[in-house]
């Protein structure tokens, strides 16, 4: 195996490896302090879009975690940046909550249900059995279909629910059509995030809790990729992959001394 060059930036997910059902995960805290004071770039990653890295940064602030607006990246941002990328000053019906809207009108997109050049479908815990109608009547007479991530559950503190994946699931039934989907494991979130922080890929390492995400987005991009144990995935589930990560650790705090 090549030797790989010496990590000058770091990409973390942030459920499962900063915090845990609303609480930091010990090692958090000290893990960003670390990382601001060493100078080097950063961002934490979630493909959650229903805040807006300003909504991000208040709740992390509110659990003790100290990081900057323009250090919070996710999949709604990266589904803006696509969009732009794609097709300037488009039109979109979205079903989203403020942060995919919030994405969406900064790169001057028009939010409209007449004939829109795009369905954009993100996170909300109001899914309109009327909205998704009317999204899939829209797909069906042309409109493009994009999904900001792939995620099929979400947690809470009651248990699992039902995310983006799988509402996107019942949207391809109705219409077979397959969306896009912008967020992890698709390193487009990574590299256009590595772009907004003035990093590459080769230079830089993903920390996550999941394989089928966040490892596996890591890999694709180019990236020295580590898995903590404090999330959803468990030693036994690692074999389970045809891929591994870089490094296994139990948690984000027997990454501090790496910074």
């Amino acid at each position: 195996m090549a030797e790989r060059k010496p990590i000058e930036s770091w990409l973390t997910d942030m459920d499962g490896v900063l915090i845990h059902e609303g609480v930091p995960i010990p090692g958090a805290a000290e893990f960003m302090k670390r990382l601001k004071e060493s100078g080097k770039p950063f961002l934490v990653l979630t493909n959650n879009s229903i805040y807006t890295p300003r909504d991000l940064q208040a709740r992390l602030a509110r659990m003790g975690l100290d990081v900057p607006v323009d250090n919070i990246w996710t999949s709604a941002l990266a589904t803006a940046r696509f969009l732009e990328d794609q097709r300037p000053g488009g039109t979109a019906y979205v079903i989203g909550e403020a942060g995919l809207t919030t994405a969406l009108h900064d790169i001057g997109y028009i939010l409209t249900d007449h004939e829109p050049d795009y369905v954009v479908l993100g996170e909300t815990r109001t899914y309109s059995f009327e909205a998704l109608t009317r999204a899939i009547r829209l797909i069906n007479g042309g409109a493009r279909f994009i999904c900001t991530n792939p995620d099929e559950t979400g947690p809470s503190t009651e248990g699992p629910l039902p995310a983006t994946g799988a509402v996107a699931a019942l949207i391809t039934k109705a219409t077979g059509k397959d969306p896009y989907f912008a967020g992890k494991p698709n390193p487009l979130m990574m590299r256009t995030g590595l772009n907004a922080i003035g990093a590459h890929s080769e230079t830089s390492a993903m920390i996550g809790d999941r394989m089928d995400t966040d490892v596996l987005a890591g890999l694709e991009a180019g990236m020295e990729t580590f898995l903590v144990l404090s999330g959803l995935t468990a030693p036994g589930d690692i074999d389970r992959y045809p891929f591994r990560p870089s490094t296994v650790v139990d948690s984000i705090a027997d990454l501090v001394d790496r910074i």
